[in-house]
């Protein structure tokens, strides 16, 4: 094993310690009884991602008088992160806080649940589709089909791209070996002439550093360089100026709870969690932007450099990406009639994303 790996994982394993020590705290008995405690299991891997999150998780008890506490786990520290919705499903966890995309393969509109390839672009745009848009609705609605209660969105921020190769026009993506999250984004790539592998997050530092692959997109700055990814990269990739992510602009998160557990809370607590989540998304967002402003300096510092792709790029990659939405959105009515409030809003005044002529000949099966 290299020293590079035996100091990534101490410096993770420190973090996993701190958030561990809070695990043991005792229950604390309420009026209403003993404190109904959920095991939660995020995605994060490590890094201010997860410390965030079991800062977040261990606050809960106290916010609650002791009537709610979120036991937090790191990722993979009780399942994969593919298996999450079947623990919850089964009852091995409570609940969970995954990069919604994971759910793509039991909920095919899940891909419009979170950005997707030069799609909506901020995310004020995603909190005006969940929360003035009936975006919640019909989340809540497609989740509890397969027994879980979604919760609501958690922004974290854009993806970036990483790679030991640069990549500094859409051309240069042709014959890399690149991790993708699946689905739209790993189609388009795969378009462009990338041979594209799904992997979990704590997976890619090995990868990278072993050369299976050569390119990978992961979350941003702060969590991927405290994962290590500038001992293993040269390059970080990104859209032109102002348009940090073209596929993965607003990558989201969220609280999905399984029905049963979700079903045990009195109405009171119910709407108390779902208030926290609102709130804890924009805290969430507000703390990684502030640690990736300090990451920016410590890629410097290791000679990463940054190339970025530019509005040629763009509009070539839109032509690609038109097509796969519509591929996506037609797999069910649930995917298509998401899209559709998406489209809607892209083609109005308020954003212009998209144009009558970009879509032309293409059809939404509704």
């Amino acid at each position: 094993m290299s020293n590079k790996l035996i100091s990534r994982r101490q410096a993770l394993g420190g973090i996993a310690t701190a958030g561990a020590a809070g695990l043991g705290a005792p229950a604390i008995a309420t009026a209403q009884g003993q404190t109904t405690t959920w095991k939660v299991q995020t995605s994060w891997p490590g890094g201010i991602g997860l410390k965030i999150f079991e800062n977040w998780a261990n606050s809960i008890v106290e916010k609650t008088g002791g009537e709610l506490a979120f036991e937090p786990f790191g990722a993979k520290d009780v399942v994969g992160d593919f298996q999450l919705y079947d623990a919850v499903k089964n009852g091995v966890l409570d609940a969970v806080n995954p990069f919604t995309i994971y759910a793509q393969g039991i909920i095919p509109a899940a891909m419009f649940l979170t950005s997707y390839p030069l799609g909506l672009r901020n995310p004020h745009e995603f909190d005006t589709f969940y929360y003035g848009l009936g975006g919640l609705e019909m989340a809540r609605e497609m989740y509890a089909k397969q027994g879980m209660y979604y919760v609501g969105p958690i922004h974290h921020g854009p993806n970036i791209i990483h790679s030991k190769v640069p990549i500094r026009s859409i051309d240069d993506f042709a014959g890399r070996k690149m991790r993708a999250p699946g689905g739209m984004v790993a189609e388009l790539f795969s378009e462009l002439g990338a041979k594209t592998t799904l992997l979990p997050g704590s997976e890619i530092f090995p990868a990278l550093e072993k050369g299976t692959i050569d390119v990978a997109d992961y979350v941003g700055p702060a969590v991927n360089y405290a994962l290590g990814f500038s001992q293993v990269t040269d390059y970080i990739s990104m859209g032109p100026p102002g348009f940090m992510s073209v596929y993965q602009p607003v990558d989201m998160m969220d609280l999905t709870v399984g029905m049963e557990s979700w079903n045990a809370l009195s109405p009171e607590m119910q709407q108390f969690v779902e208030m926290e989540v609102h709130t804890y998304s924009d805290q969430h967002h507000a703390a990684i932007q502030a640690a990736d402003q300090e990451a920016w300096d410590k890629f410097m510092a290791d000679g990463t450099e940054v190339t970025r792709l530019s509005q040629t790029d763009v509009e070539l990659m839109t032509e690609v990406a038109v097509p796969i939405w519509y591929k996506y959105a037609n797999r069910d009515k649930d995917a298509a009639r998401v899209f559709k409030v998406q489209l809607d809003y892209m083609m109005s005044g308020s954003l212009g994303y998209v144009t009558p002529e970009m879509v032309e000949g293409q059809t939404l099966d509704l």
